[in-house]
């Protein structure tokens, strides 16, 4: 069964929600104009249920059934008014809390974990105090002893969205703290928000009816189902529970309705729960660099602390050469690369006495656009890449829109050349899909395509390979040999695969803790040449099923 036509799976949870709170929203929209007057008219006090009286009259002898349904519509404004209040501010505080320095962020953070230590209904309470007693009162009140508990959700939620690699790639081409917090953050925490949304709302509900029920809420004459209850207690302990049934009942049903709505939207909001349905030009060469270096690093430190993790090591990469650094996990390869994109993680600092990139001083701020189109990445995870939440088309699209100025269409026709030179089948089709739709094989190659669009320089490729079985490994490192041969881009392709390393690049470098002990050109990295008794121990580790592998020469099309 293709994409479009398989079906999509029911929600029972959400269809019944929104009936449940449909129904309530229809009586709180109706009821206040059909059954105001009646509900204001005196009868007997405390007249039992009957045909005349469904759920009997109060002590002032109004029907209880009708003032239960005119109550839902204040009820409810309340409820969303001190609900959007939670989840607005909380919202904004906890994203906002990661688009900070560092330093600023940890005291926005310790400020939150201490208000969602104090009792949310008791600062409730306090709030409703200060201001006095009243509906607006509540809702403020209510509202304000909301925010931490959001905040400090969306907070732990940002702090792994901000983590991922499509969130340093937005950063690394430019895009405004506030669209990356729009675009690439808030949506892949919609799931768990909502489903919080949701709760809260139900909540602030029963919040909003306890204050009112105490007597901090709604004051007479007007009246919500918290009052209502509160007017009913003299019954309840008089043997006449029936006069708390229409309130308490409304209370429930809203609350029920609101949860499985939650529950049914954050499903909803998942795109890897459905599938979605499904001027030419060739990207011109990279930029000549100016002098014999494209890159040039020297004396290069990055400390954690005082922690030295890279250790004064200098090396340069040459116009259209591909240079491979090798070395085992935690040798400061990726933190060397990302030194020289400027995407080094929070906590780790570098100094060098030389980093260019062509004319650019990589020690100074360099403007967002320059470094977009200097250097582009290649992560080594194909599954983080791209932001699971939009589509392909939307992602890939982005840095032309954003520093080549270009229209939707434009960059649509640009990124869609360029995948069809990484021979992406589909291309079209592919734009359409979100990136769980997509192997790994294709993503890593709308990778490259993204990274081409630009017209770099410099392509970064960290252990591109990794996460792919040995066929699509083989098929991508095609790919970056033959986008070096005919854009003349410059690579620098990390791994730990030192037969990898041998095969497609013509220099490479070896680091070992943090340091570069060999550097060897790529047709003499044999255990015979290679001096470093280190270099020499990963080679022989390294199978060497067949030496003479060169990727070039092989057919390069498949179908990823």
């Amino acid at each position: 069964m293709s994409p479009r036509s398989r079906p999509r799976r029911r929600n029972p949870g959400l269809v019944l929600g929104l009936a449940l709170l449909g129904g309530i929203v229809l009586v709180a929209a109706l009821a206040p104009i059909l059954f105001t007057e009646r509900a204001a008219v005196l009868g007997p006090r405390f007249a039992a249920p009957s045909s005349g009286h469904w759920l009997g009259t109060d002590a002032a002898g109004h029907d209880v059934l009708l003032r239960s349904l005119v109550a839902t519509r204040l009820t409810l404004l309340m409820t969303v008014g001190a609900t959007a209040m939670s989840v607005v501010f909380g919202v904004v505080l906890g994203t906002g809390v990661w688009l900070v320095r560092p330093r600023v962020r940890e005291v926005c953070l310790r400020v939150i974990d201490a208000m969602v230590a104090f009792p949310g209904l008791l600062l409730a309470l306090v709030v409703a105090a200060v201001l006095g007693a009243g509906g607006s009162s509540a809702v403020i009140a209510i509202g304000l002893s909301g925010i931490p508990y959001f905040a400090r959700l969306t907070a732990n939620l940002a702090a792994k969205v901000s983590q991922q690699e499509y969130v340093s790639t937005a950063g690394l081409l430019g895009v405004s703290r506030t669209r990356i917090a729009i675009r690439h953050m808030l949506p892949n925490m919609a799931e768990p928000l909502l489903v919080l949304t949701a709760s809260t709302f139900a909540a602030t509900l029963t919040a909003i009816s306890a204050l009112s029920f105490v007597g901090l809420g709604v004051q007479s004459p007007s009246y919500d189902w918290g009052k209502l209850l509160n007017e009913a207690l003299p019954s309840l302990l008089a043997d006449r529970p029936f006069q708390m049934v229409g309130p308490a009942f409304l209370i429930v049903l809203t609350g029920l309705g609101a949860v499985l709505i939650g529950d049914g939207l954050a499903a909803a909001a998942n795109p890897r729960g459905h599938t979605a349905p499904g001027r030419s030009a060739t990207p011109p060469a990279a930029q000549e660099a100016t002098g014999e270096q494209l890159a040039d690093v020297r004396d290069l430190w990055i400390h954690a602390g005082d922690t030295p993790l890279v250790k004064g090591i200098s090396f340069g990469i040459g116009p259209g050469e591909i240079v491979g650094i090798v070395g085992e996990s935690g040798s400061g390869k990726t933190l060397t690369a990302m030194s020289l994109a400027r995407l080094l993680p929070d906590g780790l600092t570098s100094m060098a006495s030389r980093m260019a990139f062509g004319d650019l001083d990589l020690r100074r701020p360099v403007p967002p656009a320059l470094m977009a189109e200097a250097v582009s990445l290649i992560y080594q995870d194909p599954g983080s890449t791209f932001n699971p939440a939009l589509r392909m088309g939307t992602q890939l699209t982005e840095v032309l829109r954003t520093h080549k100025r270009l229209g939707r269409r434009e960059a649509a026709r640009r990124i869609l050349d360029a995948l069809r030179v990484v021979h992406l089948t589909r291309p079209e089709q592919r734009m359409k899909q979100h990136p769980h739709e997509l192997s790994g094989g294709m993503r890593q190659r709308a990778m490259i395509a993204a990274a081409l669009s630009v017209e770099p320089r410099l392509i970064i490729a960290d252990e591109p390979t990794t996460a792919l079985d040995v066929t699509v490994q083989a098929e991508i490192l095609r790919e970056l040999k033959r986008v070096n041969r005919e854009f003349g881009a410059s690579i620098m392709f990390i791994s730990h695969d030192i037969g990898v390393v041998r095969a497609l690049c013509d220099r490479v470098l070896v680091m070992y803790r943090g340091e570069i002990v060999e550097e060897i050109a790529a047709a003499e990295l044999t255990v015979e040449t290679a001096r470093h008794p280190y270099t020499r121990a990963l080679l022989e580790a390294t199978p060497d099923i067949d030496a003479s592998w060169t990727p070039p020469r092989t057919k390069e099309h498949s179908h990823g």
